[in-house]
Order: C-alpha cells, then structure tokens, then sequence
C-alpha cells in the first residue's frame, strides 16, 4: 500500500476494502516492516464503529485484533480541589457521559465476538509494552489535531517507528483535513468562513457512500501479564457518584447517536429549513436543537456520516437553507474552527496568539466564581449556568449570553476564565469549537462589533416572557410574578414576600448594573481595540497593565461622581 493512499469504505455492509489515492492523509501513514501479524485498535476519540477506517484497516488481514481504550491521568486523574466534582479536566457530567460511549462500545463489540480492553496509564508506554507483549504489527488511531495528542502521537510514532510497527492515522473526526486547507492558503489558516468555504469545496469522500457495519472483527488474542478490565464505573475510577437530579439527561454511546440522529431527520421539512439564528434558547423540556454536538465529540457520530445524511435529505427537497445557517453549515462551521485551531500557534490564549486581540481584562475571582455559581442577580444568566451545570449543555444562544455577559457585556473578565469552566462542565466540550467560540464571543477575534451586547434581562424575554426556563433551573424565583421575573430587584417588597423570595437574602442583588457596565465595557474595548491598531498587534503586557490601570482609574471617578449624585437624591 502506498502512502498516498487511505481506505474509501465499500457501500456495502461487508468489510471489504477499496483503496483510492487520497492525498490528505499523506502525514498520517506510516509504513515500516511489520513486526507481527496482530493488530491494536487504539480508541481516543472515534468512539464507533460506523465510518471507522481506522478500526477497518486494524482488521484487515489481522490474525488477533485488540480493541484499546487506555484511561490517561492527564484527563482522569481525580482532582478534590476543582470547583465541581471530577477530574482535574472534566466534570463528572463529562466523564459519565464518556463512560457511556465506552459502555456501547464494548457492547458493540462483544456482538462482533470481541470487547474493549481498558487499560490505565501513560498512553505512550502502555502502548510501547502492547506490542512488545502482544506481537503488535499494526497501530491504528484516528487522527486527532489537538495538542496534547499532536505531542502524544509524534512520541508514539517515533517509538513504533523503531519497533517496527505500521502506523495508520487516517482524518476521520472532521469533513476535512485541516492541513490540506491550510496548504491550500499558502501556509496560514483562513480566518473567515467564507474563505473556508471557497478552499474546502466538496470534501474528497464525499461522493463514496461511507460503511456504516462491521459484520466481523479478528478475535482478540492472549492479553499476557496485562492487568485488563472492563470499562470502569465512575466509583471505580474514584469519584463520589452523583445524585439522580445532578446528571445530565444525556446519555453517551454510538447507539443513542445514532438513535438522535434518525429522530433529527426523520422531519426532511425541519432538516431543510434549519437557521442557526433561530430557535428557542429557553427550550429545555425538547431542546430546540440536535443535541448531537456531545456525540460528534467523542465521535459517537461520525461526522462525515451526518454530512451525507443531511446532503441526502437535501437532494429529496425542493428548497433548503445554505451554509452558514444550515444544518450543514454548522458542520462546516466546525471544520472551520478544527482548521484555524491547528494552523494557529497558542490558540487557545491571548498571549502570543497572533488572531487574538491584546485586551486587559478584569482579575476578578469573585465575579467569576459569581457567574459560575449562579449568582449575579441576573436570572436570565444564572438559570443558563444553573442548566450548564446540571446538564453539561446548553441552547448555542445561552452560550451566547452568559459569555457576552461574562467579557465584553457586563463584567470584563477574561475569556480564558469563562473558556475553563465551559470546559470543565459541558458535555460537549471541544478543543477548537470552545476555545473558537470565546474567541469571537468576546470579540477578540473572528468577530468585532463589540458594541453589540446581548442583554441579561431582554433576551431571554423574547423567547420566554413567562420565565418557564427560570422557574424551572432557579426554584428560588417559582412564584415570582412574571413581569418581575428577568428583574426580580425591581419587585416591591410585598411581592418579594408573596413570592418567598427576598432579593438580596434568598437571591442576590445583581452584581454589577447592566446599563452602566456594558457601558464601561464598550469603552474600554474601544481603547484596547485603538491600542492593538496603534501598536498593530504588538501589545506588551507592560502596555496592557498601564491601559488598565487607566481604565480602572476612569471607573473609579465615574464611580465616585454616581456615589455623590445618589447620595443628594437620598439628601
């Protein structure tokens, strides 16, 4: 097999196998002499069998195939001191749900005649041990653009390369191979959509129908000394279970994705009309969306998979959205984030992130902890919170608010603050989309019409006048009356009472006032944008203290002169 061939999936349920000249996976295959006939399937991500080329190609002439998940400390590990339960990581919401998809998993195949083998440690030296003890001839992962795989996976290539073991690598987690749209743009990523769209064109499998069974695997062979188990339960692992009303109603596995997927499609109508911007972001009893973004994380769902499925639908219809609203387009808003991500150095922080604006945001703990935690006295922003952590997902517009609010709505603080606690509590949580979306939502970069602020009290109205949503994630405001229920501060006392809930003893008084904050906001990402245009990017953290401190002295004048006016009205 050349190295400039992958495997194309035959249309059929067999396993057969075609090989076709595909380009993009040049980097990710490996081909050294084999050291034996005997094959490890290595699970990170691509937790599926459907559209699974790697998995395909770790059966192909294999004599035993051992199907590896390997628990890695680095995202498992127990850390006591987080604010929520799990690991040092992910919430325990995250680690239940991938646990889930690992469950399916060895369901899946243990129906094939095989299982999964869990394993914990290292993943690059229980990976080296696999092939010396299990006469490994061929690795096989999915190609993952993150860094800390990218690092992981270049130690384990060099380490194979020297025993002898074929790599194949192939890119199935996105539609694209980010690297081939970056070389498409003379080396740098595009960093607009639209851009994106003219480099990408039609994806290179796109016109083969993918595999989606597997009718047989190669048994698994003598494991030896290794110490192998089953998927762990969550107490296993060393974490406190959570309570039945703490879990988020979600559940993992390529069985429930492919399960949501068919409900999603089943209405060609809805599939065909589907428009981002719209939607109910207060829709929590049937959420207004797929739900299916968890499961293309873990690559439950393959996402070329759910491609053709929607150019299927398309095909049948008369009239159909276009990207960006599409349904399609917000899959091709995901490889977008998956290109600029890989193709830019430090993309996940301000410092020394060429696409980001220097901006000298707030240190402030405790209006962090104030937002994390549901209390900012906005109920709006603290029910989505509330959900957030209940459920590890959220409506996109929800999202949309709380970090608006968060940076450049209301409280200044840095993106790189809110970007943590999304990626510790959502179920969902992705590398390149989170760290993408704080990006623009904070208008540091992809997006800079800072002067549009989602409002804390308004938005949420437009969608649920009654507050049902608030109701329902803040009990303390069940009874209070509608048209106090976005402001309860603003209820006469008597209607506190009534509604046993006494702002600023039942539920806070709100942090900040908005009218006046997303002022201040506006103002001093005015500055900082005149900064980075005056010194065309090269903001030094010594420039960023002395514009903020400037800024911090402006508030407290302001502030002072606000004192001063309240204090003769109360006079």
């Amino acid at each position: 097999m050349k190295n400039d061939q992958m495997l194309a999936i035959s249309p059929t349920h067999s396993t057969r196998l075609t090989l076709v000249n595909t380009p993009h996976c040049k980097s990710n295959f490996i081909s050294t002499m084999a050291s034996g006939s005997n094959s490890l399937m290595w699970f990170r991500k691509g937790l599926r069998l459907h559209d699974n080329p790697a998995l395909e190609y770790a059966a192909k002439g294999s004599k035993f195939l051992y199907p590896v998940f390997v628990i890695d400390p680095h995202y498992m590990e127990l850390d006591p001191t987080a604010f929520s339960p799990g690991s040092s990581k992910a919430g325990l919401n995250r680690i239940q749900f991938l646990l889930e998809c690992l469950v399916d998993l060895d369901l899946s195949l243990s129906k094939l005649g095989s299982r999964l083998l869990v394993l914990k440690g290292d993943p690059g030296e229980v990976l080296t041990r696999c092939w010396k003890e299990w006469s490994i001839g061929k690795l096989c992962f999915e190609y993952d653009t993150e860094p800390y795989y990218q690092a992981l996976d270049v130690k384990v290539k060099n380490h194979a390369s020297v025993a002898g073991v074929e790599i194949f690598s192939p890119v199935s987690h996105t539609l694209y191979n980010p690297a081939d749209i970056i070389n498409k743009n003379g080396g740098s990523p595009p960093l607009t959509y639209q851009s994106f769209l003219k480099l990408a064109g039609q994806p290179s499998w796109a016109s083969t129908p993918l595999s989606t069974t597997i009718s047989s695997l190669p048994p698994i062979g003598n494991t030896g000394n290794f110490a192998v188990s089953g998927v762990p339960t969550v107490k296993e692992l060393g974490y406190e279970d959570l309570n039945e009303d703490e879990r988020t109603p979600f559940k993992g596995g390529e069985s429930e994705a492919l399960k949501r997927l068919r409900e999603s499609i089943a209405n060609k109508e809805w599939v065909a009309n589907f428009e981002k911007p719209k939607g109910d972001p207060s829709a929590f009893m049937k959420p207004a969306t797929t739900v299916l973004s968890p499961y293309l994380k873990f690559g439950c769902l393959s996402s070329r998979y759910f491609y053709q499925c929607i150019q299927d639908i398309q095909k049948s219809v008369k009239k159909h959205t276009s990207p960006p609203v599409s349904l399609l387009g917000q899959l091709l808003w995901r490889d977008f984030f998956y290109t600029v991500s890989f193709g830019t150095p430090n993309f996940d922080q301000m410092k020394g992130n060429r696409i980001c604006k220097q901006i000298p945001w707030k240190n402030d703990d405790e209006l962090l902890a104030a937002w994390r935690d549901s209390r900012t006295g906005f109920p709006w922003i603290d029910a989505i919170m509330a959900q957030l952590r209940k459920c590890g997902w959220m409506h996109h517009l929800a999202r949309h608010s709380v970090a608006c609010f968060l940076t450049r709505g209301d409280l200044f603080v840095h993106w790189e603050k809110g970007r943590d606690v999304f990626d510790r509590l959502l179920i969902d949580s992705d590398w390149a989309i989170n760290n993408g979306n704080w990006l623009w939502l904070s208008c540091s970069s992809f997006f800079y019409q800072y002067h549009r602020i989602y409002s804390p009290t308004s938005f949420g109205k437009k969608y649920d006048p009654a507050g049902n949503y608030i109701r329902h994630f803040l009990p303390v405001l069940k009874d209070m009356p509608k048209e106090y229920i976005y402001e309860p501060w603003t209820a006469p006392l008597s209607v506190q009472r009534k509604a046993r809930c006494i702002i600023g003893l039942d539920y806070p008084n709100p942090v900040v006032s908005h009218d006046s904050a997303s002022k201040e906001c506006r103002m001093r990402l005015g500055e900082a944008y005149e900064l980075n245009k005056k010194l065309n990017g090269r903001v030094s953290e010594e420039d960023l203290n002395k514009l903020r401190r400037k800024n911090d002295n402006e508030s407290a004048i302001v502030d002072s002169i606000s004192r001063k006016k309240k204090q003769k009205l109360i006079c």
